[in-house]
């Protein structure tokens, strides 16, 4: 009986030390994308003043702590975002546009209005994100970007790279929605104060 105990607790250990936790949510240290091992870069929590929105994992080929390298990388990537309060998924479409606004280069962010079209009528169809529905954005190089909802593509894939490189800088540019956020994506300890839109 004793073994048994202990073989369960070592299999328990053993899943908890296989994901990391961010405002409640477990995000897997790594996953499969296409035919890529991706690993968790870092994971955190959004706020909005002191309220927990939104729970993100970042997924690269490379860890790295490097906005820029993180942005740049090569291979596949993906951002998976999970619900920990019910939000207008039309408003939170529009916060993100603005956000990719504020960072991206005029050119960039001009060559990116068609995906960020794109994306506002799938945030515009889902009307509510409710606690716990998750989306994820990914970069597979060859096919563009793709925005699952909870874990099914939801549209085509959006094949302009500036499109993906204007949406991660919502979180990883000079003005980014949550600083502190910023920092646990890139697996730094955060020191920033808490800010931004999206």
């Amino acid at each position: 009986m004793a073994l048994t105990l202990g073989l369960l607790l070592m299999v328990a250990g053993s899943a908890h030390a296989q994901s990391v936790d961010a405002g409640g949510v477990k995000f897997s240290k790594d996953l499969q994308l296409r035919n890529a091992r991706l690993q968790l870069n870092g994971a955190g929590v959004r706020y909005k003043a002191i309220f927990k929105v939104y729970a993100a994992g970042l997924y690269l080929v490379e860890r790295t702590d490097s906005a820029e390298a993180a942005i740049a990388a090569a291979g596949p990537r993906r951002l998976n975002i999970v619900m920990l309060r019910e939000i207008d998924a039309n408003e939170l479409g529009k916060l993100f546009t603005r956000g990719m606004e504020q960072n991206a280069a005029r050119e960039e962010f001009a060559k990116s209005i068609p995906g960020t079209i794109r994306m506002g009528e799938i945030f515009a169809a889902r009307k509510r994100l409710a606690v716990g529905e998750s989306f994820q954005i990914d970069w597979i190089p060859g096919e563009g970007t793709v925005i699952s909802v909870n874990g099914k593509p939801a549209a085509d894939p959006i094949v302009e790279p500036e499109f993906f490189t204007a949406l991660m800088k919502i979180w990883l540019g000079q003005h980014p929605a949550d600083p502190a956020l910023k920092d646990a994506l890139l697996g730094k300890e955060p020191k920033a104060a808490r800010g931004g839109n999206s």
